[in-house]
């Protein structure tokens, strides 16, 4: 009785305190709105939407992460429609119930092919790749230490909390910095160097073999996240770890289907030991329905198709040379770097929101600012990503329009 009487007393404002962050987020500037996109895969990368008058009008998307355009491939988008007519539009369970078909395994197999690895696990995302391997290995292996680079995606560092593990954080791709926390560590203690081979906003290239080398050294295994590689760059489009023949030497690789192979979906690749241990104890993989057979068919054939293209990563890259030179010539600073992400720096949210808005309004150019949380405080950009079917016009455009909106708002 004397409980009620006081909860009558201080009622919670639940409300209050969910707005209060948002308006937080909305003063600085950080708050995001999203643009309901009506994609078409005939069009791409032009997009129709309605604006806040409910006007239908046209862009183009110069931040989609469907870099060679296999989401809008019509062998791809076939390959879905016909294993979905076939076996249904959901797998109807987790893998460890009814949701494994032929397709998954049929998928797994081509991934561990892809990787030259004895086997690969699917995952939902691969941000849930990362979490569920990242934080099952931590448990299981005794008092394990993860080394992790301080640009590593949000997934990887939510994995590494989950762990519970010891964890050390090294300066962004300093290998220096690196090697005096392993010298700190005990030889003999389990240990996982996580870090990734292109990062995605900075567009930075991680020196593999040099940690590697490291790992080698002292004892530790090496996660490497291929998000942004896999599809463009390798041979067959393994990623970047395969194009210094560190394949065999990189324990665990993370990966995803939802980018250079346009479908949707996450996998790690790896010995079977370590798979099977995250299939077996990983509960972000036990309790999560499995991938739509539909899906595994239609990323199988991405995949396929990519590594037997021998000249579509080289012809990409000269589209992203290309690119870079028209801002070059339009006086546009960027980010240099050797990978395919061409980053703008612009510092100030409410300046990238700004810009982001006038290049849309006024432009049909559609380009999302990054902000915080995704960036630090100070590094917000616009982040542009070039894709196949991005033509020379359109990217002159581009660097014209980009052009007049920085000189007019700097």
């Amino acid at each position: 009785m004397i409980a009620e009487q006081y909860l009558k007393t201080i009622k919670l404002d639940y409300d209050s305190i969910f707005e209060s962050k948002i308006d937080e987020l909305k003063r600085e500037g950080c708050y995001r709105y999203f643009l309901d996109v009506n994609k078409s895969a005939r069009h791409f990368p032009k997009f129709y939407y309605a604006d806040q008058n409910g006007d239908k009008k046209s862009a183009i998307n110069w931040c989609s992460n469907d870099y060679l355009c296999m989401s809008v491939n019509e062998e791809v988008i076939s390959k879905l429609s016909y294993t979905a007519h076939r076996s249904g539009a959901g797998s109807s369970g987790t893998r460890n119930i009814s949701g494994t078909t032929n397709y998954h395994r049929e998928l797994e197999s081509t991934l561990a092919n892809l990787h030259e690895k004895e086997s690969a696990l699917l995952f939902n995302g691969a941000y849930l790749a990362n979490v569920t391997a990242l934080s099952t290995l931590g448990r299981i292996l005794p008092n394990c230490a993860i080394i992790s680079d301080e640009r590593n995606h949000a997934s990887i560092i939510e994995g590494v909390k989950a762990s519970g593990c010891d964890k050390y954080i090294f300066r962004h791709n300093d290998v220096a910095h690196l090697q005096q926390i392993l010298e700190q560590l005990d030889i003999s203690r389990p240990k996982i160097i996580v870090f990734e081979s292109v990062y995605s906003m900075n567009g930075n290239i991680s020196p593999i073999g040099e940690i590697v080398k490291l790992a080698k050294l002292y004892n530790a295994l090496t996660y490497v996240d291929e998000v942004h590689a896999v599809g463009l760059y390798g041979e067959q489009g393994a990623g970047l770890v395969s194009t210094l023949h560190k394949k065999d030497q990189v324990d665990i690789i993370n990966g995803t289907l939802a980018k250079g192979f346009g479908v949707i979906g996450g996998y790690i690749a790896a010995k079977q030991s370590i798979i099977d241990t995250v299939r077996s104890f990983g509960s972000g993989f036990i309790f999560t329905t499995s991938l739509p057979p539909a899906i595994c068919s239609a990323a199988n054939r991405s995949i396929q198709m990519l590594m037997a293209d021998k000249t579509i990563r080289s012809r990409y890259q000269e589209k992203v040379r290309e690119f870079r030179d028209l801002l070059n010539e339009n006086g546009i600073k960027f980010l240099p770097n050797n990978s395919h992400i061409t980053s703008i720096p612009i510092g100030g949210s409410k300046r990238c929101r700004k810009i982001s808005d006038r290049l849309l309004n006024e432009f049909e150019i559609y380009i999302q600012p990054i902000n915080y949380p995704t960036v630090k405080y100070g590094e917000e950009c616009l982040r542009i990503t070039i894709t196949m079917r991005h033509e020379t016009c359109d990217m002159f455009y581009l660097a014209k329009s980009l052009k007049t909106v920085l000189n007019e708002s700097a």
